[in-house]
């Protein structure tokens, strides 16, 4: 792969027009540009949702068959990616495994910058293999940029290992992309604040990210209708949120609810199929197993 060296080429170093005159705006008339530049991220994300259905079916497949989904990226990018993973456990009950973030530069790059770890692709490559990549695997190389040395490396050896590749970036025909399964172009414009991509970039990056898991979970059955049935009501506002998707889902009052909830050991799905399939604990996690832990169907067996 060949990296574009004119920075001032890539639309995300390009400057603003309409922000050419920050320094003297009052605060008003900043966040009010900042709002108006905001608006076009999501349009932007719209003109990309078809690569980012077929970059879900990918990833769906892949963590059906016991695969993983792993971000990688270094600086925002990298962030953003990490948060998005570490979302996923107490939100779809998934294992920690499941979707991770690797950030160039380690864990300290979370909160402190080690910007220089983005220009090794040989850091990349080291951290595919130290990950253990393998066929079963979906690999995102996110990059605003779509230029970082890194997530080249990352992507060169994702697919020596032949997993499936993902490459997410803010800017047309950008270098990550090349030989990739599927490439994610998000093409915000340049920033408020020249080549600041942690705005408008991080912005678009963050929805796809969303969209990526969420959609992926969906797809897996983690939740029922709109309720997100397999978290982990691990303090006492996730506990009153369980409750309260025992209610909406079954029509059951209060009281009921936690009884139900009691009986099925913190279980929200099994409380659900317990009310609605009319069965014992024992008998809703058996039908939940032959489900695959889709709610619906298992209340819909006969």
């Amino acid at each position: 792969m060949l990296m574009s060296e004119n920075l001032q080429e890539l639309q995300t170093e390009m400057r603003n027009q309409a922000s050419e005159r920050l320094d003297q705006m009052s605060a008003l008339e900043t966040v009010m540009l900042m709002n108006e530049e905001d608006q076009k991220v999501a349009l932007a994300v719209k003109a990309a949702l078809g690569d980012v259905a077929k970059a879900v079916e990918v990833i769906a497949a892949a963590l059906q068959r016991g695969g993983r989904l792993l971000y990688f990226g270094a600086g925002t990018s990298g962030r953003l990616g990490v948060l998005d993973a570490s979302e996923c456990p107490p939100t779809f009950g998934t294992p920690p495994g499941m979707v991770q973030g690797v950030i160039a530069g380690g864990p300290a790059a979370l909160v402190e910058a080690i910007e220089g770890a983005e220009d090794s692709m040989e850091l990349g490559r080291e951290d595919v293999q130290r990950i253990g990549v393998t066929s079963q695997d979906v690999v995102v190389g996110i990059a605003a940029s779509g230029r970082t040395p890194y997530v080249i490396g990352v992507l060169e050896e994702a697919r020596h290992r032949q997993a499936k590749t993902i490459a997410l970036s803010c800017n047309p025909e950008p270098d990550i992309s090349q030989g990739v399964d599927i490439a994610i172009n998000l093409i915000v414009g340049p920033e408020v604040v020249t080549g600041s991509t942690r705005l408008k970039a991080g912005t678009a990056t963050k929805m796809v990210l969303n969209m990526l898991t969420t959609a992926s979970m969906v797809q897996l059955g983690k939740v029922y209708g709109n309720l997100m049935v397999h978290l982990q009501a691990t303090n006492q506002k996730l506990r009153v949120r369980a409750k309260q998707m025992v209610m909406q889902a079954t029509g059951a009052g209060s009281e009921e609810a936690e009884q139900l909830i009691a009986e099925a050991s913190g279980d929200v799905r099994v409380a659900i199929v317990m009310k609605l399939a009319g069965l014992t604990k024992e008998q809703a996690a058996q039908r939940l197993h032959r489900a695959a832990g889709r709610v619906r169907q298992a209340i819909e067996q006969e």
